[in-house]
């Protein structure tokens, strides 16, 4: 079994400046900047021959290149923030993207996604946090803008859990159209 999404990555000057934001909160478990990255679609675990299938499905897809802008911050879990994220930017091309991976992905058999697409890169997971600690963060870095990224291609992720968190290793790279 594998535990997979499709997302796309960050290069280090982004995975940098988004790692200075990742701090003043007391407990928060901080996402290692190595693991950065956008998700389009969570798949979750699923047999070898079901991800030969999403591959095959992803290889056809075609879209064309875009950028993105990451930029402000948020939580998730209203009156008990569970994760603290840096947002990006809806797009057309980010948001047809997401729809043609999640058109590949029904195709291959996979269930739809019952949830909103809501773009975003999570810097911490959160368990009970102070709350006014979290409140001067958000406001902190409520204006943050990184340089805006060119996203030419997505990839098929592996999840693998250990002791010290989550490590993420690519299983195949599509590249975008010009």
């Amino acid at each position: 079994m594998l535990r997979l999404f499709v997302g796309i990555g960050f290069p280090p000057e982004l995975k940098l400046r988004l790692s200075l934001l990742c701090s003043g909160i007391p407990g928060a478990k901080w996402v290692d900047p190595g693991n950065f990255h956008l998700t389009l679609r969570f798949i979750g675990e699923i047999g070898e021959d079901i991800a030969a299938d999403v591959d095959e499905a992803l290889c056809r897809l075609r879209a064309r290149r875009f950028t993105i802008q990451v930029a402000g911050t948020g939580v998730f879990g209203g009156e008990k923030p569970r994760s603290l994220w840096a947002g990006v930017e809806r797009t057309p091309g980010l948001v047809g993207l997401r729809d043609k991976v999640e058109t590949a992905l029904i195709r291959a058999g996979l269930p739809p996604e019952s949830r909103k697409f809501a773009p975003h890169v999570t810097l911490a997971r959160l368990r009970n946090p102070p709350l006014d600690k979290l409140r001067q963060f958000l406001s902190a870095h409520a204006q943050f803008r990184a340089e805006p990224l060119a996203v030419e291609g997505f990839s098929l992720i592996a999840s693998f859990q250990t002791k010290a968190g989550s490590v993420y290793e690519d299983q195949a790279e599509y590249p975008l159209l010009h």
